[in-house]
Parts: C-alpha cells; structure tokens; sequence
C-alpha cells in the first residue's frame, strides 16, 4: 500500500463506521424504538442544524473561543509548571499534589468566587477550561522530562554543558511533542469544560451565550434535534482541534514523529 492509498484509507474506514452509525441510528428512531422527543433521527438533527444555522454559529463562535484559549493557557501554564517542578524537587514536591487536588474542584461552587475575582467577561470561563485542561499537559510533560537518557545528559555535563544549555538541547526537544501530546489529550475534555464553564457561571454572569448554554436552554424547552444539533457542532470541533494540533506537532516537533519511524 502506497502512501496515498494509506491516507485514503484513514479517511474512509471512520467515513464509514459513522455512515453505518448514523444508519443504524435512523432505523432505530424510525422503526419506534425511542420517542423523538428522547432521541431525535439523524434528519431531524439535521434539519434543526440547517433550520437554526445562524443561531449555533453565533453560539459556536463563543464556545470556540473559550476552548481555543482555554487549551492555550493550560499548554503554557501546564508545560511551564512542568518545568519548573522539573528544577525544583521542593517544588515538585509541593505543588503536584495541589495540581492533582485540583482535578477535583467543584466549578459549580467555585464559580460565583471566580466571577467575584475576575468579573463578568470571559477569563473566568477561560480559567476553568485551563485548569481542566491543565492535568495532562502538566503529566505528559513531566514524564518526558523525567524520562530523558541520562548517559545524554551526562555527555552534555561532560562538555561542560550548563545545566539551562543541558535543558535546551536535550531536556525541551523531548518536552515539547509530550505537551502537545497532552493538550491533544486535554482536547478531549476540553469542550467538556468549556460545557461546565458555560452552565455554571452562566446564570451568575448572565451571559446566555455559548454551545452549552444553548443545550442547556434546548433540553428545557424540549428542543431535542437542536440540542443534538450543537452536540454535533462541539464534536466536529473537538475533532477539527485535535488534528490542528497533530499538524502543529509535526511541524514544532518533526524530531518526535522521525524518531517514531512515522511516514505519513
């Protein structure tokens, strides 16, 4: 198999595990299996993403910046807290079990103290996408520090290598493709978050603005088709994101992908 044919064939086998998907999924709906009110059909989802085009977009557009620089505060937050923890062992020590602690924040609660700091525009949204976020980037990254060769560093000690030009020649080239192999990893919560960000400081903010916000509004008014609807926008994203970022991977990284022995 030559290589287009391989990218020909990534393209198509997920084309048609969703198209036979989405198949199965229509006869289920329309043979009475579910109520519509419950689980809408496939050309109902699609009749309400047409139908309410300009309204999800206007939505899409705020929810799309929230993760967006949401997954870039937490890549810098979460690669520099790396490094920095990969300095300092009385560092690391203190503040890995607080970064852990931090996954378990309640962000319904904490919401209104956020909003009180910060006010009532974006950034407190954008803070609990990146703290959501934040976990993997800061674990991948440490894992590649702490899993450098240590005959390469002992060779670059032996040059008279300093320790910042031992970190910059070694340490970082292994660093950077983990991080952005955590925010790919974080792409997959982060719409997630950005759902959390929209519900729960919402109603404090009185934005009635955002992907989440809108589902939240459809289940209670029973519009079941547009709420799959923007479900379905927020997947096509998250996707979209997660393969930006691969394209930025090997383009930042080339070094990681040719060590793999990937040809793509």
């Amino acid at each position: 198999m030559n290589k287009s044919e391989g990218k020909l064939l990534r393209v198509l086998l997920p084309a048609m595990v969703l198209v036979a998907l989405i198949g199965i999924w229509e006869i289920y709906v329309d043979s009475g299996g579910v109520s519509q009110f419950v689980l809408p059909a496939p050309h109902a989802v699609a009749t309400a993403l047409w139908n309410n085009s300009a309204l999800l977009w206007s939505n899409f557009k705020t929810t799309a910046i929230e993760v967006v620089l949401g997954i870039a505060l937490a890549l810098a937050s979460g690669f520099g807290a790396a490094v920095a923890m990969h300095f300092s062992t009385t560092l690391r020590r203190a503040l890995y079990p607080l970064a852990i602690g931090s996954q378990a924040v309640p962000f319904a609660v904490l919401a209104p103290t956020l909003v009180f700091w910060w006010g009532f525009g974006i950034f407190p949204k954008l803070v609990i996408v990146a703290v959501i976020c934040f976990f993997p980037v800061l674990v991948t990254t440490l894992d590649a520090l702490w899993s450098v060769d240590p005959d390469q560093l002992k060779l670059l000690k032996t040059l008279d290598a300093s320790r910042w030009q031992a970190f910059r020649v070694a340490e970082a080239p292994a660093a950077l493709p983990a991080a952005i192999s955590g925010a790919k990893i974080a792409l997959a919560v982060a719409v997630i978050a950005a759902f959390i960000a929209e519900t729960s400081t919402g109603a404090t903010v009185g934005s009635a603005t955002g992907l989440g916000w809108e589902i939240v509004n459809d289940i209670t008014a029973l519009q079941t088709a547009r709420e799959y609807a923007a479900v379905v926008v927020l997947m096509v994203f998250a996707v979209a994101c997660f393969y930006t970022l691969a394209l930025a991977e090997r383009r930042l990284a080339p070094w990681a992908h040719q060590s793999r022995g990937e040809v793509r």
